[in-house]
């Protein structure tokens, strides 16, 4: 299975219902375990960004609060939350498609895991083949706000 077309199927979801397209899928021994897209806009909670909602799933899941033997996989580069909340949960692996010049926490911006301070650094993998995709999603997303807006 294509684990990262399964985020940007996420992302299109997300999209769909006004949200900024983003998803994320977290897998376990190579199954998917949890997805989420973000659902900010949906349940008005700037929490729920697309891999929050799908650690809580996979938690749940699990009933566990560790996932340190599970990879994510996102459409877009993790914010500073986000990468902290994979961090605090122990998720393995990171893979991203589209990095986050803005609002990355990763690869830009707060660059969370540059430090030796931070209690547990994944591996950290860009898709780059998928780069593209993701971004044109969140151009056309953004492209269709601002002409709501005027």
């Amino acid at each position: 299975m294509n684990f990262m077309k399964q985020a940007l199927i996420l992302a299109t979801r997300a999209f769909a219902h006004d949200d900024v397209p983003i998803g994320a899928v977290i897998v376990r021994d190579g199954k998917i375990i949890a997805r989420g897209e973000n659902r900010v806009q949906k349940n008005h909670n700037p929490m729920l960004h697309a891999e929050i909602v799908a650690i809580n799933n996979a938690c749940k899941k699990l009933g566990t609060k560790f996932l340190d033997d599970c990879d994510i996989y996102v459409s877009l580069e993790p914010c500073a939350m986000c990468a902290t909340a994979i961090s605090f949960a122990r998720i393995r692996h990171i893979y991203f498609a589209a990095s986050d010049e803005k609002g990355g926490g990763i690869t830009a911006n707060a660059r969370i895991f540059d430090t030796d301070k931070h209690l547990w650094h994944p591996e950290i993998t860009q898709i780059p083949e998928y780069a593209d995709e993701s971004a044109k999603l969140l151009r056309e997303f953004f492209a269709l706000r601002r002409k709501k807006s005027e």
